[in-house]
């Protein structure tokens, strides 16, 4: 699991293309990574222009049947607290 973290910390600095339901292409970068639970979690923020300076996302990563990394939304309400709560106290520390 190590060798796939240090895969995606090498690739931080690359534009992430997510797209939409409207299959609309949104650029992000990924500025940290928070590892909660055993899950991995891809934070993001947008490159577009008129985005918000402090805006963020946090996806989850999780790997395909290829092996492949794919980041989805949390939808547990409570998992996305924990991450949250967890990335905030690392940004303060």
């Amino acid at each position: 699991m190590a060798e796939e973290k240090n895969m995606v910390e090498e690739e931080m600095d690359d534009v992430l293309i997510l797209v939409d339901e409207e299959d609309q292409e949104h650029p992000f970068q990924m500025i940290d990574m928070v590892e909660v639970d055993g899950g991995q979690y891809a934070v993001l923020v947008p490159l577009e222009e008129g985005a918000e300076e402090d805006e963020a996302i946090i996806l989850k990563i999780v790997q395909d049947e290829n092996g492949e990394d794919v980041l989805y939304d949390i939808e547990d309400d409570e998992e996305w607290e924990k991450v949250v709560d967890i990335w905030n106290d690392s940004q303060q520390g």
